[in-house]
């Protein structure tokens, strides 16, 4: 009798354990449809399966986990900005000056426009946490041309830039899912 509750729960847990990855391949398939519904596809698919928390996220979660890396990839950005004006890259008045521009408008975006997302996202405000996502991407960009010469900041302001415009675009397939 104790042999066949061995082999039974052997035989259950496998058969539990048969299932995880179709589990798993299904929301695969989730992150890849979200993706291709955005203009920056292998940044979305990077940022989605490199976060632990995609793996049974629903498409909201996939927003969400989006929101947490443009704060991160502002916040990065922002640290780099102080880094440059303590460092005395900013000797120069026209160089100080975009880069107290950058940093105001990364400010605006790591105060402002992630809170008001997380914040429409919660409340089911859509069209608000795109409007918040678009106005990250439109900082990141004015932030760019800021420079008189080429920006140090280029690289970077591209990926905030483009982050912002993955969030826009999984809120605006939200907003249409439930839309009446």
């Amino acid at each position: 009798m104790k042999n066949l509750i061995v082999i039974l729960f052997a035989f259950l847990v496998c058969q539990a354990n048969a299932f995880r990855p179709i589990l798993l391949l299904g929301n695969q398939n989730l992150i890849e449809r979200t993706c291709k519904q955005t203009p920056f596809y292998d940044l979305c698919i990077w940022s989605l399966k490199s976060n632990p928390e995609s793996r049974d996220a629903s498409v909201k979660k996939l927003a969400q986990i989006m929101v947490d890396s443009l704060k991160t990839k502002a916040t990065e950005t922002f640290d780099l900005i102080d880094e440059l004006l303590q460092d005395g890259l900013a000797l120069d008045p026209e160089m100080q000056k975009a880069l107290t521009s950058c940093a105001e408008r990364y400010n605006v975006i790591i105060r402002g426009d992630v809170p008001e997302i997380n914040a429409a996202l919660k409340t089911g405000d859509y069209k608000f946490a795109a409007k918040g996502a678009n106005d990250a991407a439109i900082e990141a960009n004015s932030c760019e041309i800021e420079f008189p010469t080429k920006s140090p900041l280029t690289d970077m302001n591209k990926v905030v830039h483009d982050v912002s415009v993955v969030v826009a675009s999984i809120v605006k397939i939200i907003q249409t899912k439930f839309s009446f």
